[in-house]
């Protein structure tokens, strides 16, 4: 057991946000923890951190236990360079090699029979035992592995500080990776990656040898990385085996069975009442009814179970429809400043279609959306009546300074008050939240009202960027059903893989060269994508050598010369088979520096498992090599 809680309750400044919270967590578990906004994840979080100690109840861990935690915004400060920084986690490893390393220019100067030999030896050998066990002669391999997955193969020389915010997170999660610790905890880790990473990341985390928990949006990660969901909702904390699909099929099932036994419950007790009251003034049926009227008062009651807090809710409609043609590009040029995003791109969008755009960061999805929104350029028409609304994922369009309800009622000011409250009520927004400040909202609110502003532009042809971040899953889930039911025309940039699934009939690729159409859903985009990769690898092993010599002997006998050539025979054949495994050895470890093979880590742990075979074989090899010539 790592970590465990009994009975935790806490809150702040007299609320209660966590009530009697049971959990255990196991080593090599995988838990994703879910739950609205303000629902208590990353107070949970700190309890089990230590940040914060329990009103009541108690949290054990395990003793020494090693937790490595990821902040939603978990970057930090650093002088060093992107790889320096990674090789301080193997500090130890480095200092054990060079360690060996200077024993085995020591004990090359000593005579075999001295003491000091002797000693040197031994250390030697535990010396070495120590670096085979954490496998300290692969820790570069280790880190170009992670940092070329998680996007930084062309910035091992970058220092630390220069960077974003975004790419200090993503270089924090590979330090973690590294540190192998025992309890890996990632608060929104797919925030900052794209495409191309997280499906890496999935990957990796599928070979970590430690437990994961991982609080979460991202419902295409959880089902592909967690077996378990802890779910908070209402100051408590339930438990669910499997992943995020699983757990929506449970949690159904269980509201629905408790329903039930509420129900039937309170029948029970309502025919048993009415037996009472009829009964309990008749002689004859007394004691029947005071002995009913005692199981009434002993009967341990069923609460009524209480149904999830309602999500928002919205609705896209619009005045006209456009012809039949939405889009249609032509030959277009992108550029941000001097960059070229991708040339000649052509794509037509018709009417009805919802169209996600994909690729990876920096690849220009987001100008894209931007220069359609502009329509200034030859190259991209737009079809008659189009009428766009566009979600900007930065809601740039909100006044910070304005309230809630005059930020959506100025842009409709012929409509009553309680027409405009109803729309953001809706939306999620509460009572109170109608006075604030724009400024003053959670980036949860923020979202939600930007996108209830969004809605009222009635277009028929919606653009939208990154429409989900911020959004917690019940309004993810309610925002996908409404573009679902929606008639008109989408196109939309997410990193939200679900969401792309549930949503996208046809997809956009920018792959930073050129744009790409398929006209498909994304299930079929990326089995497309899969089968044109190609083939995968992994990791290395050191090179063994030997500069065993043939003795020379000389054999009188005829079974001695008969021997002595069968023995020849056979060390030409080692030796031949020993410099083409040498030869592919070599071969590998070179594939080993290249950026597209230690960025995939399934083709990495290919060419590992590879190189330990041909390990193995040249030791058996290389022993029956010395056995022929002693």
């Amino acid at each position: 057991m790592l970590i465990s809680s009994d009975k935790v309750c806490f809150g702040f400044g007299g609320d209660s946000l966590l009530e009697n919270v049971d959990f255990a967590l196991s080593e090599n578990e995988r838990v994703g923890l879910i739950g609205g906004n303000g629902e208590g994840k990353t107070t949970l979080i700190r309890l089990i951190l230590g940040e914060l100690e329990p009103e009541s109840g108690s949290i054990f861990r395990k003793n020494g236990i090693r937790i490595g935690y990821l902040a939603q915004n978990g970057g930090y400060d650093s002088s060093l360079t992107v790889f320096e920084e990674m090789r301080e986690v193997f500090a130890s490893d480095i200092r054990d090699l060079q360690t060996l390393e200077q024993i085995e220019r020591d004990i090359s100067t000593l005579n075999e029979q001295s003491s000091e030999y002797r000693v040197l030896s031994a250390k030697y050998e535990s010396l070495n035992k120590r670096i085979a066990a954490r496998d300290s002669y692969h820790f570069e391999v280790k880190i170009r592995t992670v940092l070329n997955g998680m996007g930084f193969a062309n910035a091992y020389k970058q220092p630390v500080a220069t960077m974003s915010g975004g790419e200090k997170t993503r270089l924090k999660l590979c330090r973690l990776l590294l540190e192998e610790p025992e309890l890996l905890i990632l608060d929104e880790p797919t925030n900052h990656l794209d495409m191309k990473t997280l499906f890496w990341l999935e990957e990796y985390l599928s070979t970590f040898k430690g437990a994961i928990l991982t609080v979460s949006h991202d419902r295409y990660f959880l089902d592909k990385t967690v077996s378990q969901i802890y779910e908070l909702e209402r100051k408590k904390l339930s438990v669910f085996k499997g992943n995020y699909t699983k757990y929506k099929l449970l949690k159904a099932e269980r509201v629905a069975a408790l329903t039930k036994a509420y129900e039937k419950q309170q029948e029970e007790r309502a025919h048993m009442q009415e037996y009472v009251d009829r009964n309990l003034v008749r002689a004859s049926t007394t004691k029947m009814a005071q002995s009913r009227r005692k199981a009434l008062e002993k009967m341990e009651l069923i609460e009524k179970p209480l149904l999830p807090p309602p999500p928002p809710r919205f609705q896209f409609t619009y005045a006209e429809k456009p012809y039949e043609t939405v889009l249609k590009i032509n030959a277009l040029n992108l550029f941000a400043g001097e960059k070229k995003l991708f040339e000649n791109a052509s794509f037509t969008l018709m009417r009805g279609e919802k169209c996600a755009v994909v690729g990876d960061n920096g690849t220009g999805k987001s100008t894209l959306l931007k220069e359609l929104v502009k329509n200034k350029n030859q190259a991209i028409q737009l079809g008659r009546f189009v009428k766009i609304a566009y979600y900007d994922q930065e809601n740039a369009n909100l006044d910070q300074n304005e309230s809630v309800l005059a930020e959506l009622w100025g842009r409709h000011v012929s409509w009553d008050q309680t027409r405009v409250r109803n729309i953001l009520a809706a939306a999620g927004l509460v009572a109170e939240d109608m006075e604030k400040q724009v400024r003053m909202l959670s980036g949860g609110e923020r979202a939600k009202l930007a996108l209830a502003v969004f809605a009222c532009e009635q277009g028929n042809f919606l653009i939208l960027d990154e429409p989900t971040n911020h959004l917690d899953l019940p309004a993810r889930e309610s925002l996908e059903s409404a573009l679902k039911a929606f008639d008109g025309t989408v196109l939309f940039v997410s990193h939200d893989r679900y969401f792309i699934r549930a949503l996208a009939g046809k997809i956009l690729e920018l792959d930073g060269k050129t744009a790409t159409a398929y006209p498909c859903d994304y299930d079929t985009y990326t089995a497309t994508k899969q089968t044109e990769k190609k083939p995968l690898a992994s990791i290395h092993t050191p090179a063994l050598s030997t500069n065993s010599a043939p003795k020379n002997e000389y054999y009188q006998s005829k079974e001695e010369r008969a021997e002595k050539a069968r023995k020849q025979t056979r060390v030409k054949k080692i030796e031949t088979e020993i410099s083409r495994l040498e030869t592919e050895e070599s071969d590998l470890n070179a594939d080993l520096s290249k950026p597209e093979i230690t960025s995939n880590f399934p083709l990495l742990s290919q060419k590992c498992a590879r190189l330990e075979e041909i390990h193995a074989a040249l030791e058996t090899l290389y022993q029956e090599y010395e056995q022929l010539l002693s």
